[in-house]
């Protein structure tokens, strides 16, 4: 597999952020995170770009991303990857990023409605899975998801302290974690919620 940094980065930097966003749109060139509303934030530039490299999507693979909120994150996703299977648990965050979706024109998305912090087990497995926002443990479901020689990003810890990982599957289905950075995310919700 070929690793499409290059291009990830290409593609990155004429993304508009402001367009994921309905209001603070002149913060928008600023590398913060920024709220979205209900409690929710877009994430920093910098930090969407570093997992998703680190994630590293291959056109033929299918991801699951927990957590869709403004769109920003999965429209990076859905250009590099066969198919993103993504899940809000707010409704109207989740009408709003279908639309924004919608007008980049991706027709490789799929859209969930509900708790993430379970995965999407009708859907399953996952070459790739992505979570923005922090567990306070590595959800199992997920991990039982997750195709051999898969990768999975996820910030694991408290509301306080979170360490962002790499996790990855190798093809005799044993786990290699790799800490990638410290963190701040907004809670998972659910299941794995502290």
């Amino acid at each position: 597999m070929k690793s499409q940094r290059k291009e990830i980065i290409s593609y990155f930097r004429q993304m508009d952020r402001s367009f994921f966003m309905d209001s603070n749109k002149e913060l928008a060139i600023f590398d913060h995170a920024l709220p979205i509303g209900f409690e929710q934030t877009i994430s920093q530039p910098s930090l969407v770009l570093e997992m998703t490299l680190a994630l590293d999507p291959q056109p033929e693979q299918k991801v699951l991303e927990l957590g869709t909120g403004s769109g920003f994150q999965t429209a990076l996703l859905a250009a590099f990857s066969g198919s993103v299977y993504t899940i809000e648990r707010i409704e109207e965050l989740q009408n709003r990023a279908k639309e924004r979706l919608g007008q980049l024109g991706f027709q490789n998305i799929q859209f969930k409605l509900g708790d993430g912090s379970e995965g999407w087990y009708e859907q399953a497995p996952f070459d790739r899975i992505m979570v923005t926002a922090a567990a306070s443990e590595v959800p199992k479901e997920l991990l039982e998801q997750m195709n051999k020689g898969g990768k999975m990003v996820i910030p694991v810890g408290s509301s306080f302290s979170q360490e962002l990982r790499l996790i990855e599957k190798d093809n005799n289905g044993k786990l290699h974690t790799t800490l990638l950075n410290e963190v701040l995310f907004v809670p998972l919700k659910g299941k794995y919620e502290k």
